[in-house]
């Protein structure tokens, strides 16, 4: 029998594990979660994970796309932590789910560029 606590060791995980997943600012406020998250198709690289909430049954839910790099697992939360007050993520890059952007280049730059971040691709 697989230990169910050294599962949780290891450094990858599915991606169905990540969507669903909460995440947190650091002052403790939930602000949304995980609805899945974008894959470069050429490197594999995740450059996007999509915070979502709002809703009601599975529709109207606001999307806003952050850089990979910004999330930090915790532990004891059980969910992603970013350095972001929800203010600034109110005014963020973001969309509904009818108005899916084309996440191109244009898109990614201004993405980063809003968290203060170099585009690396």
């Amino acid at each position: 029998m697989t230990d169910i606590v050294s599962e949780y060791r290891h450094d990858l995980i599915a991606s169905d594990r990540v969507e669903g997943t909460v995440v947190y600012n650091r002052q403790g406020d939930k602000l949304g979660k995980i609805s899945h998250f974008m894959v470069d198709k050429r490197s594999g690289q995740v450059r996007y994970a999509l915070l979502s909430f709002g809703g009601f049954l599975g529709m109207g839910h606001v999307h806003y796309p952050l850089p990979w790099s910004m999330l930090a697992y915790d532990t004891d939360k059980g969910g992603y932590v970013i350095e972001l007050a929800r203010e600034v993520l109110e005014q963020a890059p973001h969309y509904l789910d009818e108005d899916r952007p084309a996440f191109d280049d244009a898109y990614g730059r201004n993405v980063y560029q809003y968290y203060g971040l170099i585009y690396p691709w």
